[in-house]
């Protein structure tokens, strides 16, 4: 991971773990209900955000690298982990 991708996801991690704390907080004052679902849905969105910097990062790096090698094992591991982060296994 470059280290401006590093810094952008650790500084948007310590934001989303300030606002999971706010919410802690909400929920512990007993705060509206709506209120704290629209505060859980901007640190889903922050997640969302960290996630899409970090594939972006390893689709530039790793995967370009498997992509251009000559190791035909390799590529097709790459691909095989990139769909399973988008496969859904309906586990909760």
């Amino acid at each position: 991971m470059n280290d401006q991708t590093r810094l952008d996801a650790q500084q948007r991690l310590t934001s989303a773990a300030g606002h999971i704390r706010g919410i802690e907080r909400m929920v512990a004052d007993d705060a509206y209900c709506i209120d704290v679902i629209k505060q859980i849905q901007a640190v889903q969105a922050a997640l969302s955000k960290v996630s899409t910097l970090l594939l972006d990062n390893h689709l530039r790096t790793c995967v370009t690298t498997a992509i251009q090698g000559d190791d035909a094992d390799e590529r097709e591991r790459m691909l095989q982990e990139i769909t399973s982060v988008f496969t859904v296994t309906g586990k909760k």
